[in-house]
C-alpha cells in the first residue's frame, strides 16, 4: 500500500465541507508546514495528503447510499508517475473513513479545528 498526499486545488470542492485529519494532519491544515511526523493524514476538499504521497481528488463525488466515491490521480513523492484510484468516503462519527479499491483503509478521521 503507498502513502498519499493533497495536491493543488481540485474540481471537487463539494465532497468534504471542511479539513479533517489526526493530529499531525490537522496541524499540517493549519500551518503548512510538516511536524516532522513519519505518517500523518489530512482530507480536505482538494483531495488527501500524508507524509510521502498525495491524491488528488478529480470531478465531483458521487453518492453512493451513505458514502461518497470520487476519482483521485495519486502521487508518491519524489515520483511523477500517476495512479488512480476511486476512493470511497465514509461519514462516521463526525469525521471520514477513507477506503481504497484494495481494501485499504484511513481513518476516522475527525474534523479539524479551525
Amino acid at each position: 500500500m503507498c502513502l498519499l498526499l493533497a495536491g493543488p486545488a481540485g474540481a471537487a470542492a463539494d465532497i468534504v465541507d471542511g479539513s479533517y485529519g489526526d493530529k499531525d494532519g490537522c496541524l499540517y491544515s493549519e500551518t503548512g508546514e510538516s511536524s516532522g511526523s513519519d505518517i500523518f493524514f489530512l482530507l480536505n476538499k482538494e483531495g488527501v495528503t500524508t507524509a510521502v504521497s498525495y491524491c488528488e481528488f478529480k470531478g465531483d463525488g458521487k453518492q453512493v447510499g451513505g458514502a461518497t466515491t470520487v476519482t483521485a490521480e495519486c502521487h508518491e513523492e519524489g515520483s511523477e508517475d500517476v495512479t488512480p484510484y476511486e476512493l470511497t468516503l465514509t461519514p462516521e462519527n463526525g469525521g471520514y473513513t477513507i477506503s481504497f479499491p484494495d481494501g485499504a483503509r484511513w481513518g476516522p478521521l475527525k474534523r479539524c479545528k479551525k
